[in-house]
């Protein structure tokens, strides 16, 4: 088919080189945005008095039935376009005539691609976030019921002190509701709408940006026509959003991998969410928890390929943009079922509670507030320091907790222990003194899942 461009050329394009340049087999998922933006444009047009209310009327029901016709399925997005720019004007002037060549007055693809793409990943980012914020309901969920569930902190996968739960869950609230404030951010630094640029220079037409833009949802128009065209910082913006997303889910899914196993016995994997081995019957594999994990690089990778798309390229636009969209697409479709699928995973999991406590205890967790008891007592912190040390090395030599050691034992090394050492150095103690805004004491916990539930309710 001809194409938009056409006039200037003597003879048809290489098939071969139509098929490298063309981009419909991606960009066709943009056809929402590209018909409402043309519907805005065309809008903007008659309200100029550069299109009649005639001219206006026959198009937008010509888009408006190419809309309802792809949606259906009637009308198909074939390889016969060149991009979804194309398709749409090509089956608009099909069916409405002369007036759909009127379409693209006052625009260029430089402008309408720039306003298809902000368009898409501006509905992708609030997608995201309402994802975000269901994987963030399901964490509050477990640290409510989890305050007195508790296990061992870790410091180099070494277990280190006694944490609860709910609080190891909450340092993962934090990281998620980081995200979402990036994913917000991003929305208002981009909502901005660059229809009216042209293809880099604006156009002599006296075009209402401001209205056009209104319509669509922004908050304005773009200042400058050049930056209109040539900029993709929201794409890039986006993907490192998606990134380090993807990365506070990998590093859940690392520990929920590591708590799995047989080694720990934490959590056990709802059987909607695991598989088994074709070889040994007594395999459940935390499959979602390993893919979501190892889709992440998948993330790294189109951030890293658009940046460096990105870095050699002059003003204005230039074709090596094109190449925005399928890193892009594929991010946002990766991230976007990685989601819902851990979330799902996470709110079916069961939390094996005495294997976490017991873990705790036999872990030397509480050695720290043996050295704190004895502060308490008199003793200097650096000798206190020592003594705990050596009760440890006791303990590994004879196969006990610290809550184990008779007070005798406990006085061989120091007068100073009395029979209330056991009870400061229990898990409930040893977590509930930690009292300090952030800390994993029950008074410290409370008063965070009061501000996480004001925030869940509120619209972020």
């Amino acid at each position: 088919m001809a194409q938009l461009w056409g006039g200037r050329f003597t003879k048809a394009t290489d098939q071969m080189v139509y098929d490298f340049n063309a981009s419909i087999s991606f960009d066709k998922r943009l056809y929402r945005q590209d018909i409402a933006g043309s519907l805005a444009h065309v809008k903007m047009l008659a309200k100029q008095g550069i299109l009649t209310e005639k001219e206006r009327d026959q198009i937008i029901a010509g888009l408006e039935g190419i809309l309802a016709d792809v949606e259906n399925g009637t009308l198909a997005i074939t390889s016969e376009y060149e991009d979804i720019h194309s398709f749409v004007e090509a089956n608009l002037t099909e069916r409405i005539g002369e007036a759909g060549k009127k379409l693209h007055t006052g625009r260029s693809r430089n402008d309408q691609v720039a306003l298809d793409m902000r368009m898409y990943v501006r509905d992708a980012v609030k997608e995201t976030d309402r994802l975000v914020k269901e994987l963030l309901k399901v964490l509050y969920r477990i640290m409510e019921e989890n305050l007195d569930t508790f296990m061992p902190g870790f410091t180099h996968l070494q277990k280190a002190q006694p944490v609860t739960l709910a609080h190891h869950i909450g340092a993962y609230f934090e990281m998620f509701k980081r995200d979402r404030s990036r994913l917000a951010d991003i929305y208002k630094r981009m909502n901005y709408c660059p229809l009216g640029a042209g293809a880099l220079a604006g156009t002599t037409y006296p075009l209402d940006r401001d209205y056009t833009a209104e319509l669509l949802g922004f908050d304005g128009p773009t200042m400058n026509s050049m930056d209109s065209v040539s900029d993709r910082d929201y794409v890039i913006e986006y993907l490192s959003a998606l990134s380090t997303i993807m990365m506070h889910l990998s590093r859940f899914s690392e520990e929920i991998i590591i708590w799995n196993s047989n080694e720990y016995r934490f959590v056990e994997i709802d059987d909607a969410y695991s598989t088994g081995s074709s070889i040994m019957p007594q395999k459940k594999n935390p499959d979602i928890a390993e893919l979501v994990r190892g889709k992440t690089g998948r993330v790294y990778a189109s951030l890293m390929g658009i940046l460096t798309t990105m870095k050699g390229i002059p003003l204005a636009y230039n074709k090596d943009m094109q190449e925005d969209k399928e890193g892009t697409f594929d991010a946002i479709d990766t991230v976007n079922a990685c989601l819902p699928l851990f979330t799902g995973m996470l709110d079916t999991m069961k939390f094996n509670k005495d294997v976490m406590e017991a873990s705790a205890k036999n872990g030397f967790t509480n050695a720290t507030d043996v050295a704190d008891y004895l502060v308490s007592h008199g003793v200097p912190f650096r000798d206190a320091h020592g003594i705990s040390g050596r009760l440890v090395l006791r303990c590994i030599a004879e196969n006990k907790a610290l809550d184990d050691l008779s007070l005798a034992e406990f006085r061989e090394e120091s007068e100073a222990f009395e029979e209330d050492i056991y009870e400061a150095i229990s898990m409930k103690t040893c977590v509930e003194k930690r009292l300090t805004k952030g800390a994993p004491g029950e008074a410290a916990m409370r008063e965070a899942l009061e501000i996480y539930k004001k925030y869940l309710e509120s619209d972020h």
